[in-house]
């Protein structure tokens, strides 16, 4: 049986190790995950109530429009219910992107080191990935508008970029979308936009208004702490909504995953204090690596890539045997750096103790 010709040289999705695996196999009673940007405070009080309340629907199907959870994310946003679409995370909003919009010979422009699952949903299709060098770490607009042809169906821009961490500001995606094609989508996957605090951050549902070819990605994976229910959406217009969910399959989301949805995006206080106790954490290691002679990309999401000034494979193993897991750079382009979750004050305060012993044991690349 042979597959079709566009998924052969795909690579298959490496996760970080889970927190069980890591125990058995080097026999530690505690680890800490700080490799997939999971909230580390879990999620809203209210989850669990609204989960229990669905238990008694257990064999009913879902809603396949998941129309309360679509009326109050509308209420929420400032938009219509005919803008939003939801998916199984936001990685499915992304497959049924490149399902609805991309054939064979299609180009899609991204970044050269960035969220995976563009370039990967684009092959499938038989799409042409055009990968454009990041510049210090950050969507270099400029060099990818220049990257667009007449060939161009979807643009992706990961804001801030998994793996780096860094933010393009609003006026610099507004000076990009001015000299995008209106036949060409933007997609502005802000996954981790709920932890923004600088007040630069692109306002997507307005220039959503503006124009017609933009999409903004959103989850309740990070911070509202939902991930391992699976659920995403997009927001756009209610042209580009109704065709992504022409190929949408039917019920999609789970009735748990709405519910939990619902009540985390209107529990305010609990998304507040997960956002400042990011910020203080961001603030508490970008100090230690200061101390430790080592630099870090702008960090605007609950993630931080820093450059360890060794190869990074050794550095994770190094930390993994003291049961820390992180993102090794060397999986992800960046052969010298970590990517790490921001965790709780106790749980970076363990990481840096552990980095620390580290460092001392692995030689600086020369």
């Amino acid at each position: 049986m042979q597959p079709k010709q566009s998924i052969i040289h795909l690579p298959v999705y490496q996760p970080g190790k889970p927190i069980e695996e890591v125990k058995r196999e080097l026999g530690l009673t505690e680890v800490i995950k700080l490799a997939s940007n999971e909230n580390p405070f879990g999620s809203s009080p209210r989850v669990k109530a609204a989960i229990e309340a669905e238990i008694a629907n257990i064999s009913l199907y879902p809603d396949g429009g998941a129309v309360q959870l679509a009326e109050g994310v509308a209420k929420e946003l400032g938009v219509e219910t005919n803008q939003l679409i939801f998916g199984a995370g936001s990685d499915e909003v992304i497959l049924m992107l490149a399902r609805a919009f991309l054939v064979p010979g299609d180009e899609s422009v991204m970044a050269s080191h960035t969220f995976p699952q563009y370039k990967h949903n684009c092959e499938i299709e038989g799409a042409i990935s055009i990968e454009v060098p990041l510049k210090d770490g950050t969507h270099d607009l400029d060099a990818m508008a220049a990257a667009i042809t007449e060939k161009t169906k979807i643009v992706w821009i990961c804001n801030p970029n998994n793996p780096t961490g860094t933010m393009n500001t609003d006026a610099e995606i507004k000076a990009f979308l001015a000299k995008v094609p209106a036949s060409v989508i933007v997609v502005l996957d802000e996954a981790y936009c709920e932890y923004n605090t600088t007040g630069e951050f692109p306002n997507s549902i307005e220039l959503i208004g503006q124009y017609k070819n933009v999409i903004s990605l959103r989850t309740f994976s990070k911070i509202y702490g939902l991930a391992s229910l699976r659920i995403g959406y997009g927001i756009g217009h209610p042209d580009v909504i109704r065709s992504i969910n022409q190929v949408r399959e039917p019920f999609n989301t789970t009735r748990f995953a709405q519910a939990a949805a619902l009540v985390s995006i209107q529990d305010k206080e609990f998304i507040a204090n997960c956002r400042e106790a990011n910020t203080a954490g961001l603030k508490y290691l970008n100090e230690q690596f200061q101390e430790l002679g080592l630099t870090a990309f702008p960090a605007h999401g609950n993630f931080i890539m820093v450059d360890v000034r060794r190869p990074a494979a050794e550095v994770f193993n190094g930390l993994l045997r003291r049961g820390l897991i992180v993102r090794g750079g060397h999986m992800l382009g960046f052969p010298t750096s970590l990517r790490v979750t921001i965790g709780s004050r106790e749980q970076n305060e363990k990481f840096i103790a552990a980095l620390k012993e580290v460092l001392a044991e692995v030689p600086v690349e020369a």
